[in-house]
């Protein structure tokens, strides 16, 4: 079943077409991932979802409710996480949770058991009392996500959850967001600029100029790529470029000073690529197909760069989550 279903929808500002006509759905309890660069469409499209635009045209609903004609009842099924944190600093955990559920209009006698139930799932019981700006920033983005569930929201609106933590915290709110779905029959609704956080999505969407350019789990999107990835550094790119069209018929794309192609079997093409253009080869690397990797083929450029000591982080949080996923 679907919680989200979004049909032909558009969204102009005066001439410039910020979303254009896009179509996708959201399965009930899944990670759903919503990838682009700045620019691309994100921001207005989940704008369009939690109600704070109307679209051009086109029609989007979530749990069952026309997200412009019925404003108030998407409300109450949405929960939100934003890029900036909005907790108020100067009250305690127990405090920022309970205004919350105030807001939401939790019923009274259900308003303690929630934040109580909140702060142990958070793993914040023994800091309820403590101010939130004596926090961590992984404490703090564990208690926006626990704030977030504390109506019980179908949706939960994740806008780069871990933008700006240090590699422990982004690695321990990972562990804590890949249960969400079970644990609190809530679906989950991200963005992210770290590609390597998006293999844990079930399903993704990759946006740019306005238009979905591919969907599918992360496994059909790395098949795009159409195999394993050489990546080369030459002493002339372009005569490299050159000689690969022309004796393998295979179109190098330029990146950071390197040329990299897509094969079915890297390793056995190497060598044939080094006996025919060894002389002006400077080094060789070979990778399997990533979802940064499919961004750049579909899109031309990158989400953003990372440092290698956040992609090694973020790489060995999706390695434990699987693990474990197998293990279960």
């Amino acid at each position: 079943m679907q919680i989200i279903s979004v049909e032909n929808m558009v969204k102009r500002f005066g001439s410039i077409t910020a979303v254009d006509g896009i179509t996708f759905g959201v399965d009930e309890n899944s990670i759903f991932g919503f990838l682009g660069p700045n620019g691309a469409g994100k921001t207005t499209t989940i704008s369009i979802l939690c109600t704070l635009l109307d679209p051009t045209s086109g029609k989007a609903f979530l749990n069952g409710h026309d997200c412009s004609a019925e404003s108030a009842a998407v409300r109450k099924s949405i929960g939100i996480v934003f890029q900036d944190s909005s907790l108020d600093k100067d009250l305690t955990a127990r405090e920022n949770l309970m205004f919350h559920a105030r807001l939401y209009n939790v019923a009274t006698p259900e308003r303690k058991q929630r934040v109580d139930e909140a702060l142990v799932f958070a793993g914040l019981q023994d800091r309820a009392d403590d101010l939130v700006k004596k926090f961590s920033g992984g404490m703090k983005r564990r208690l926006e996500v626990a704030r977030g569930l504390i109506h019980k929201p179908k949706v939960l609106f994740l806008d780069e959850p871990t933008l700006g933590l240090d590699p422990q915290s982004r690695s321990s709110l990972w562990e804590f967001i890949i249960e969400l779905p079970k644990k609190h029959d809530v679906t989950i609704f991200m963005t992210t600029h770290y590609m390597e956080e998006a293999e844990v999505c079930d399903h993704i969407a990759i946006i740019d100029k306005g238009k979905i350019i591919a969907s599918g789990t992360p496994g059909s999107l790395k098949k795009l790529i159409g195999g394993d990835v050489i990546y080369l550094k030459t002493s002339d790119n372009r005569k490299a470029a050159e000689t690969l069209q022309k004796l393998f018929g295979l179109s190098a794309t330029e990146k950071d000073g390197e040329i990299f192609i897509s094969t079915p079997r890297g390793d056995s093409c190497i060598p044939a690529l080094i006996r025919e253009i060894g002389d002006i080869v400077l080094s060789v690397r070979l990778q399997r197909p990533t979802l940064n990797d499919v961004f750049l083929k579909l899109t031309g450029k990158e989400i953003r760069a990372e440092n290698g000591s956040v992609e090694n982080d973020v790489k060995e949080t999706v390695r434990s989550y699987r693990r474990r996923h197998d293990r279960g």
